[in-house]
C-alpha cells in the first residue's frame, strides 16, 4: 500500500467516524474527541482506539459496533479492531471548537 493510499483510506475512515453519533449527544464520535487512535496498516487491518466520555457509558457497544461497521465499509479496509482504551481520561478540552459550540460550551 503507498503512502497515498493510507492517507486517502484514513481520510475516508475520518468521514466514516463523523457519521457515529452516540444517542444521547448530538455530536459526533470523532468531534468530541473519543478516538484517540486510527492506524491503517499495509494489509488494510485498521486499529482504532477510542473511550467513552464516561467509563459506564450505556451506548459503548452500540458505538463500538456502529464504528466497526461503518469503518470496514471504506474502501481498502480488510478489517476492523476497536480498542477501548481509558487513558488518557475523557474530558470537555478534547472536544472540537465546533463540538463545544454545539453543545454550549463556547
Amino acid at each position: 500500500m503507498t503512502q497515498e493510499e493510507r492517507l486517502r483510506i484514513e481520510e475516508d475512515i475520518v468521514k466514516m467516524l463523523k457519521t457515529v453519533f452516540d444517542p444521547e449527544i448530538p455530536v459526533d464520535v470523532y468531534s468530541l474527541g473519543l478516538i484517540y487512535r486510527v492506524e491503517v496498516a499495509d494489509d488494510g487491518n485498521v486499529e482504532i482506539d477510542m473511550t467513552l466520555t464516561a467509563p459506564n457509558c450505556p451506548m459503548g457497544d452500540y458505538l463500538f459496533e456502529d464504528i466497526r461497521q461503518k469503518v470496514q465499509s471504506v474502501e481498502g479496509v480488510t478489517s476492523v479492531n476497536v480498542n477501548l482504551v481509558f487513558e488518557p481520561e475523557w474530558d470537555q478540552s478534547m472536544m472540537s471548537d465546533e463540538a463545544r459550540l454545539e453543545l454550549g460550551f463556547m
